[in-house]
């Protein structure tokens, strides 16, 4: 498995978050991410594609009644990590786990307020320019 995922499209990570969110918070997310992918799923050093969006306090909806037992607040941080699929539930499991620790334990954020999602794509789903599938099947 390891020979496929070191030659699989890098992953691409979503963050989204508070417009007066400070810059060392979105520092922290975006480097527990990426250390998350490295040390846990096995991603190449430098594949580090992440965009990062900031909304008006309007612009983020949440239930605020909770969801699923957790209560969320204005700190919530939505992050979403589009890779190729392949990667074992304890991975994922243990994914999540380090990016929550680390951005709880550099950013101060509640751990109920990283919202993470994963989105499986198949290898030949990518193209980095000139509309061309750099991944294409052989």
């Amino acid at each position: 498995m390891k020979g496929i995922l070191r030659s699989a499209p890098p992953p691409k990570s979503s963050i989204t978050g508070w417009k007066d969110a400070p810059p060392e918070r979105v520092r922290v997310v975006s480097e527990a991410i990426y250390r998350a992918m490295v040390e846990v799923a096995n991603v190449p050093l430098h594949d580090k594609f992440q965009v990062v969006t900031r909304h008006a306090p309007d612009e983020i909806i949440y239930p605020e009644e909770g969801y699923l037992g957790l209560n969320y607040t204005r700190d919530l941080i939505i992050i979403q990590i589009t890779w190729v699929s392949g990667r074992s539930v304890d991975v994922k499991k243990k994914f999540f786990r380090l990016i929550a620790d680390e951005i709880h334990e550099k950013a101060q954020v509640r751990k109920e307020d990283i919202w993470i999602n994963l989105v499986d794509t198949a290898r030949e789903d990518w193209s980095f320019g000139n509309g061309d599938m750099q991944y294409a099947p052989k």
